[in-house]
């Protein structure tokens, strides 16, 4: 696919760029605020953390409590490359581009499989 790069392919890339460096920036902030909290309550970062209980998260950092801090910026990060393939195989399909709309949707299977497959063996 080598060429010159469309406009449109450009411009959605920089949305998607824009829209990942945002992600990062919450996910920072989310994890600093919850280290800081851990910090002023006195837990000890080697302490072992809470279980993840995503229920519980919206409560937790309405508590202004650092586990639901924590959790909250881990799945940010964790969503980060999920909306990056999401948001290329939108590019894809606006474009055409079937091909690279099946490959995307082949990695979210593949993510979709690895987190069953995690949870399945945690149950």
């Amino acid at each position: 696919m080598s060429g010159p790069v469309s406009g449109q392919r450009l411009s959605a890339e920089r949305r998607i760029g824009r829209l990942l460096i945002a992600m990062t920036y919450v996910a920072v902030a989310l994890l600093v605020v919850g280290v800081g909290l851990m910090v002023a309550a006195g837990i000890s970062p080697l302490a072992a953390g809470p279980p993840f209980d995503p229920a519980a998260i919206p409560a937790q950092v309405a508590a202004a409590m650092p586990e639901g801090f924590l959790w909250l910026g881990i799945m940010v990060v964790i969503a980060t490359p999920i909306v990056r393939v999401i948001g290329a195989a939108i590019a894809y399909a606006s474009a055409a581009q079937w091909t690279m709309v099946v490959i995307s949707v082949a990695i979210l299977l593949v993510i979709a499989l690895g987190v069953g497959i995690a949870l399945a063996a945690t149950v």
